[in-house]
């Protein structure tokens, strides 16, 4: 099994993350922080109010992970509005802007945000998620380990309108970013590895959307060239993780939209399992399985043998209905038919709160789902 530094030697249980009871990231806002991010957007209180606020729902979030059972945590996401644009927006060359349209969910629409590439893309020393990290890292309990999630550099590129690169900069080839973009993330996870991260997750949505002839057609009617283009992904991803540090777990999540509790791509992963799980230099695979949306299990015979894992999503977290528990480990069961079940493990299908209005359930509901993986998961494998 890798190595990774900090972690213990369990019986019957990982030693290196993707762990068997895992999750996603994100978790619902308290209250707290969703009063303190309004105060702060109509001047009320200042940036040092705010961060002083993130700060102790945080740390009270470590203390309930770790009672959940646990052995990684995250920091909820807790001080960022997207999963995907407050990382990608604050890269050199790359701008957020207002817009006239957001992204289409089933019957819900996002803030109106979207990408802009003005300059050529890098990675900034000063990159806020860096201190995002280093208060997890300083604050997390003794024996737990810090994980952080940022956007694929694939998301990037597949979230870009026909227009939104400069064509100054990279022509009209948006390919063309593609040796800047993966240079940006090598420097970002040299970065965080500097920093202690041992556990970063690269979160990804284009996966999913390239299972669905949708969601393809929307790609090409926006520019992208979609032939080929699991594969030219697979490329860009591994030249981001070209030279990671032996002792770095580096994982995605597989992410099928996740807004409000709704979803956008449908469509099971045959058409992307291959270049996905055989043909990216990742060291997990966290893959949505909560509903029949993702086909079912026979792609994970493209899992090679060896010490890649795939983290079953198969609690949601887009309702609070808890799962049938025998049910789930049938599900296991089924799965281990195509993937070693030494190869498996298990968490919800994403996290509770993608973007900061979070799902719909309750906390004490999102505890209960988390409680329920790490039961389940010690029940299964140890």
């Amino acid at each position: 099994m890798r190595a990774v530094a900090g972690t213990a030697t369990v019986a019957a249980v990982s030693v290196s993350p993707p762990f068997r009871a895992d999750i996603v990231g994100s978790f619902l806002r308290p209250d707290s922080v969703h009063q303190a991010r309004a105060d702060h957007e109509s001047g009320a209180i200042d940036d040092a109010a705010l961060r002083s606020v993130e700060d102790a729902a945080i740390t009270d979030l470590l203390a309930k992970e770790a009672d959940a059972g646990l052995r990684l945590a995250t920091d909820g996401e807790f001080r960022r509005a997207w999963w995907h644009y407050d990382f990608l927006g604050m890269l050199d060359g790359v701008q957020l802007l207002d817009s006239d349209h957001g992204i289409e969910f089933q019957g819900v629409t996002t803030k109106s945000q979207v990408l802009r590439v003005d300059d050529r893309i890098g990675f900034p020393a000063d990159h806020h998620m860096l201190d995002h990290f280093r208060f997890l890292r300083d604050h997390v309990p003794a024996g737990v380990l810090p994980k952080i999630s940022i956007p694929s550099p694939s998301v990037l590129h597949f979230r870009l309108d026909a227009d939104a690169v400069t064509a100054e900069v990279y022509g009209d080839d948006h390919e063309a970013l593609f040796d800047d973009l993966a240079a940006a993330y090598r420097a970002a996870v040299r970065a965080f590895y500097d920093e202690g991260c041992r556990y970063l997750q690269f979160d990804d949505t284009v996966w999913a959307y390239l299972c669905s002839q949708t969601e393809l057609d929307k790609a090409a009617a926006r520019g992208i060239r979609v032939d080929g283009i699991a594969e030219r992904y697979a490329g860009l991803i591994n030249a981001a993780l070209d030279g990671k540090p032996d002792d770095m777990v580096i994982t995605t999540h597989v992410c099928r939209g996740n807004f409000r509790s709704t979803w956008i791509s449908s469509g099971g992963y045959e058409p992307v399992a291959e270049p996905l799980l055989a043909g990216t230099n990742y060291d997990g695979y966290f893959l949505e399985y909560d509903t029949e949306r993702a086909g079912g299990f026979e792609p994970l015979r493209h899992l090679p043998k060896g010490d890649k894992t795939v983290v079953l999503g198969l609690l949601t977290s887009k309702d609070g209905q808890l799962e049938d528990a025998d049910a789930v480990k049938r599900r296991i069961d089924e799965a281990s038919a195509f993937a070693p079940m030494e190869q498996l493990a298990l968490s919800t299908q994403c996290g509770f709160a993608s973007t900061e209005e979070g799902n719909v359930l309750t906390e004490e509901q999102q505890w209960a789902k988390v409680r329920e993986v790490v039961r389940i998961a010690g029940e299964v494998w140890g």
